[in-house]
């Protein structure tokens, strides 16, 4: 199997597990919470998080519990990102977002109880004992640390304070490498941490994720200035309307585009220390690249 298929088998997996852990039950609240959970996704931190387990041995009946738990983390993030008083989106992966379906509260709900029951998942499986336990316990803190105001919550407010300011690229990056950059950092480091990954090997993981992580949000950069709503999924031009702290607006569109190719590169020579086994590792980078790219090829 080449390392796309691969990927795509991945994601399947993702989604089976996860339909387990959210059932349909046919209240509101189950409704909302698939709604947004299952809007068709590109999965990138769950496949991330079991390319990464794998890559130093991880077995993926210990990993698939956080690679759910992470993904659930990134829709409660994509709710509460998408209320009106946030970023007031109306559309989100072609779709219209969640509280535009189900209304503010309902939405506000969906995403709390998607946060939460994230680490009841991601505690649901047998921790074992010793350094094995330990290594739980340290992912879990190292997703929790990135979701929160270290991470992605405090990401987010720094994003909404610098709306409409002259900002530098240093402030840009800050604010990216929290918002967007933790998490995915965590889904890396978290994988290799749940695989039994130490030493170099964890090293490798945690470098790769960092850089990619910077990337992804870089990409979405550059995407939102220069493609359409049909390549996106999404209403184009917001980050420029809400005057939002961007790669695009510091740098412009070609000098985003070449820091977009240098956080991937940086992202694959981390994984350099482990050989072919990086091979899913290094087509996420590959994608994330292509992904920005194509809003180039595809603008409005």
């Amino acid at each position: 199997m080449n390392a796309e298929r691969a990927i795509i088998a991945r994601r399947r997996m993702v989604d089976r597990a996860l339909g387990r852990y959210v059932p349909a039950r046919g209240d509101t609240l189950s409704r909302a919470m698939r709604y947004s959970l299952f809007s068709g996704g590109k999965r990138l931190r769950s496949v991330l998080l079991l390319a990464a387990g794998e890559a130093v041995g991880g077995e993926r009946r210990l990993l698939l519990p956080f690679a759910c738990g992470i993904e659930m983390i990134h829709t409660y993030s994509l709710i509460h990102d998408d209320l009106p008083a946030i970023d007031d989106d109306a559309l989100r992966r072609g779709k219209p977002t969640a509280h535009c379906v189900f209304g503010e509260s309902t939405a506000i709900l969906a995403g709390d109880a998607l946060l939460t029951e994230a680490f009841r998942v991601m505690t649901s499986m047998s921790m074992g004992k010793g350094d094995a336990a330990l290594s739980v316990v340290t992912a879990i803190r190292a997703i929790a640390t990135a979701a929160g105001v270290r991470g992605m919550v405090g990401g987010q407010v720094a994003d909404l304070e610098h709306e409409g300011k002259r900002v530098s690229l240093a402030t840009v990056r800050g604010i990216h490498c929290r918002k967007t950059g933790a998490l995915i950092g965590a889904a890396s480091e978290a994988g290799g941490l749940v695989g039994g990954a130490s030493g170099a090997a964890l090293r490798a993981l945690t470098g790769y994720g960092r850089a990619l992580g910077l990337a992804v949000q870089i990409a979405d950069d550059v995407r939102d200035a220069e493609a359409s709503t049909a390549v996106t999924g999404k209403i184009t031009r917001r980050d420029q309307q809400r005057g939002k702290a961007t790669y695009v607006a510091v740098l412009g569109s070609a000098a985003a585009h070449a820091a977009l190719r240098r956080e991937v590169s940086r992202a694959l020579r981390a994984l350099r220390p482990l050989g072919d086994r990086a091979r899913l590792l290094t087509q996420l980078a590959r994608q994330v690249a292509e992904w920005g790219e194509a809003g180039a090829r595809h603008s409005s």
